[in-house]
C-alpha cells in the first residue's frame, strides 16, 4: 500500500466535490439566503488543495486492493467533514458533531437527522443536504471512475470496495464504462422523476430535493412532515414507483432500457424482492384492518408506501407507523434488515443474501433426512459455489453481531432498548427513521455526542458493506 496513491485518489475526488459545491449557489441567489459566498469560498479552497496535491503527487501506475479500500473509506469520511462545513459556517448546525452526523447521514444515504425544524434551514443548505444523498446514492467513486480517466487505472479496486451488494456485475468489459452507464441510468431517472413531480404541483426546488432523496434511497425531505406534507395521491404514487426502481438492481434497469424488460422477471432476486414487498404489504393491510382501520385506497397506499420506503431503506414517511399495531411495526423492523437488491442504491443485508440464506437453511434440513445427498445452493438455474455461500452466511452473521454490539453500546450510554434497537437498525441499514425515541416523528438530536459519532461509524460501515471498514482495523491490512 502506498499512501501517496491514496492521497492522489483523494485529491481527484475532492476536485469533483468542489464542483458539486457550486450546485446550491443558484438556489442561494434565488431565495436570497446570502450563503452563496460560503459555497464559493469552500469550492475554490477545495479546488486549490486538490490541484496542489495532484501536482505534488505523481499519478499512480496502478492501485492495489489495499489502496482501494483505504481510498474509499477516507473519501467518505473526508467528504462528510468537508460537506459539513456549509452547515457549520452558516450557523444552521453550529456543532461539529451534529454537522458531521447530518452530512455522513447524507452521503451514506441513511437519512437520519438531528434537525428539529427542517423548514427554518436556508433553502440552499437543504438542497446541499439532499445533494449529498444523491451523490452518495450511486457512489462518488462510481462517478469518479465514470468521468475521470486518471482513475481508470485501478478503477476496479475502488468500485469493488464501494459498490453496495454482494455482486459487482459489469454491463461493460471496462469498469469505467460500467460506472458511466449506471450513472446515465441514474441521471435519466432523476430527470424523469423531477419532471413528474413538477407536473404534480411541486416547485423545482422541492421536486429536486425529493427526487434526490428517492433515487438515492436516502429519505431527506425539505419539509418537517416528510412526504406526509404532500397528501396528493399522484405525488405519493410517483414516489412509490421511483423508490421501487431505486431498490432494484440498476443493471436490470440498463438491460430493460436496452430493450430487454424480461430481464427483471428472469432475475431471481427481483422476484424475491417483489414477493417480500407484496407479502409484507398484504399482512400489514390485514393487521391494520383487523385493528379498526377502514379498508380504503388510503389504507392500501399508506401500507404500500411505508413498506417500500423501509425495505428500500429510503425512510420517507407518510404516517407515524409507531401508531400502527405492533405486528405491523415488527414487519417494518424486519424489512430494515432485508433492504434492497444488490447493485441498487438501497442498504441493509440485501435480498440476494437473504434468499441464499433461506436456500442454504433448506438444504441443511434436507441433509437431516438424506445425509449423503448433494444439495447445491442455486440462484435461478445456476448453482453457486460453497465459497460464495460461506461468504453470504459470514456477512449476515457479521452484520447481526455488529447490530448486537451496537445495541449494547447505546444501552450502555443510557438509551432504552427500543431506541437502541431502532437507532442501530436504522443507521447500520442506512434506513433513517427507526423506532422508540428515533422513530418516524422523532430525530437523533437528543443522543449524546459519543453516540452520534458511533452511529456515524455504523452508517459508513453499512454503506460500504462492513468488510471495507472493518478490514482497516486488522493488523494484517497495515503490513
Amino acid at each position: 500500500m502506498k499512501i501517496s496513491n491514496v492521497f492522489y485518489v483523494l485529491s481527484r475526488l475532492w476536485l469533483i466535490l468542489s464542483v458539486c459545491l457550486l450546485a446550491p449557489i443558484p438556489f442561494s441567489l434565488y431565495y436570497k439566503d446570502g450563503l452563496h459566498l460560503i459555497f464559493i469560498f469552500i469550492s475554490v479552497g477545495l479546488s486549490f488543495i486538490s490541484l496542489f496535491l495532484s501536482r505534488l503527487i505523481s499519478a499512480p501506475s496502478e492501485l492495489s486492493t489495499k489502496d482501494g479500500f483505504l481510498s474509499v473509506s477516507l473519501s467518505w469520511v473526508s467528504f462528510s467533514f468537508i460537506g459539513s462545513i456549509p452547515f457549520i459556517a452558516s450557523g444552521s448546525i453550529p456543532s461539529v458533531t451534529d454537522a458531521f452526523f447530518e452530512t455522513m447521514s447524507g452521503f451514506t444515504t441513511t437519512g437520519a437527522t438531528i434537525l428539529t425544524d427542517i423548514e427554518i434551514v436556508p433553502k440552499s443548505l437543504l438542497f446541499w443536504r439532499n445533494m449529498t444523498q444523491w451523490l452518495g446514492g450511486m457512489g462518488v467513486i462510481a462517478l469518479a471512475v465514470a468521468i475521470l480517466p486518471l482513475l481508470g487505472v485501478g478503477g476496479f479496486q475502488l468500485f469493488k470496495a464501494e459498490a453496495p451488494g454482494p455482486t459487482k456485475d459489469k454491463i461493460s468489459p471496462r469498469i469505467s464504462a460500467t460506472a458511466k452507464l449506471l450513472w446515465l441510468v441514474y441521471l435519466l431517472f432523476t430527470v424523469l422523476q423531477t419532471t413528474l413531480l413538477i407536473f404534480g404541483g411541486l416547485s423545482l426546488f422541492e421536486a429536486l430535493c425529493i427526487t434526490f432523496g428517492t433515487l438515492a434511497t436516502g429519505g431527506y425531505a425539505p419539509l418537517n412532515a416528510s412526504i406526509a406534507a404532500y397528501p396528493s395521491q399522484y405525488v405519493q404514487y410517483v414516489i412509490i414507483f421511483f423508490m421501487l426502481l431505486a431498490g432494484i438492481n440498476f443493471n436490470l434497469h440498463y438491460w430493460a432500457l436496452k430493450g430487454s424488460p424480461n430481464s427483471y422477471f428472469k432475475n431471481t432476486e427481483f422476484r424475491f424482492f417483489i414477493g417480500v414487498i407484496f407479502l409484507s404489504t398484504f399482512v400489514i393491510i390485514i393487521v391494520r384492518f383487523i385493528n379498526g382501520v377502514d379498508f380504503s385506497e388510503s389504507l392500501v397506499r399508506s401500507s404500500l408506501f411505508q413498506t417500500i420506503s423501509i425495505i428500500t431503506t429510503t425512510g420517507f414517511i407518510t404516517e407515524d407507523y409507531e401508531r400502527w399495531p405492533f405486528a405491523a411495526q415488527f414487519i417494518l423492523l424486519l424489512l430494515m434488515f432485508i433492504g434492497g437488491c444488490a447493485s441498487s442504491t438501497g442498504g441493509a443485508i440485501k435480498n440476494i443474501r437473504i434468499y441464499v440464506l433461506f436456500i442454504f437453511i433448506g438444504n441443511q434440513l434436507k441433509r437431516l433426512f438424506h445425509p449423503r445427498g448433494v444439495f447445491p445452493v442455486k440462484v435461478g438455474d445456476k448453482a453457486i459455489s460453497e465459497d460464495i455461500v460461506s461468504s453470504v452466511v459470514a456477512f449476515i452473521a457479521l452484520y447481526m453481531l455488529l447490530f448486537i454490539a451496537g445495541v449494547l453500546v447505546l444501552t450502555f450510554l443510557g438509551e432504552n432498548i427500543d431506541t437502541s434497537i431502532g437507532a442501530v437498525a436504522a443507521t447500520l441499514g442506512n434506513v433513517g427513521p427507526g423506532i422508540g425515541n428515533v422513530g418516524p416523528v422523532e430525530n437523533f438530536s437528543h443522543l449524546p455526542a459519543i453516540a452520534k459519532w458511533f452511529l456515524s461509524f455504523l452508517m459508513l460501515a453499512g454503506r460500504l458493506e462492513i468488510y471495507t471498514i472493518l478490514v482497516l482495523f486488522t493488523p494484517r491490512f497495515w503490513r
